[in-house]
């Protein structure tokens, strides 16, 4: 857990996020994550951005990522994903791994962002992949932000995507949500 607590600090600094992306059809890209269970598509409107790696010394070494940013509506996705080296195996759906990482995770944005204020939690299943989804406000880059955290695992891999926005653009966020979760 250390290290996905680690992984969800670095996410909050914006200093890591990764995935793999491949058009699908004109207008959209697709991200792929934990070796292809769990894909979404976002507009081309957001460019990737690949953000530098970990650190070894402060237990990152292995995190990856990409920041996804639409200059135009302001929001962006950041998605991480690191390598869990404790050589315990997170199944697809583990409850008790995925409470663990909301915990963790609430209590690391709790002690970096001193507004952030968790508003839902949702337990979602994509084709039997458990992820959670952590909705939550907070004043990042200046400004008050809607927050939407989808956290998950699988095998030695632990995923973070985070999807940004401004805290006036409810709408423009639900549908940033929809383009992740696919509901």
């Amino acid at each position: 857990m250390a290290t996905f607590t680690k992984t969800a600090v670095l996410l909050a600094l914006a200093l890591t996020a990764g995935s793999v992306f491949a058009a699908v059809k004109p207008g959209t890209q697709t991200i792929s994550t934990l070796g292809g269970k769990f894909t979404f598509s976002l507009p081309q409107a957001y460019v990737a951005d690949t953000l530098p790696a970990g650190k070894a010394e402060d237990g990152t070494g292995d995190t990856q990522g990409t920041m996804y940013a639409n200059q135009t509506t302001k929001s962006v996705v950041i998605v991480a994903e690191t390598v869990r080296k404790d050589g315990v195996k997170i199944e697809d759906n583990d409850p008790k791994f995925l409470d663990g990482a909301v915990a963790g995770f609430i209590k690391d944005q709790s002690a970096a962002l001193p507004d952030f204020k968790k508003q839902s939690e949702k337990k979602l299943n994509f084709k039997g992949l458990g992820m959670r989804q952590v909705d939550s406000t907070a004043t990042q880059g200046g400004g008050k932000t809607l927050n939407s955290t989808f956290l998950g695992g699988s095998g030695n891999q632990l995923l973070v995507i985070q999807a940004i926005s401004r805290a006036d653009d409810v709408k423009g966020h639900a549908e940033l949500v929809k383009q992740i979760t696919g509901k």
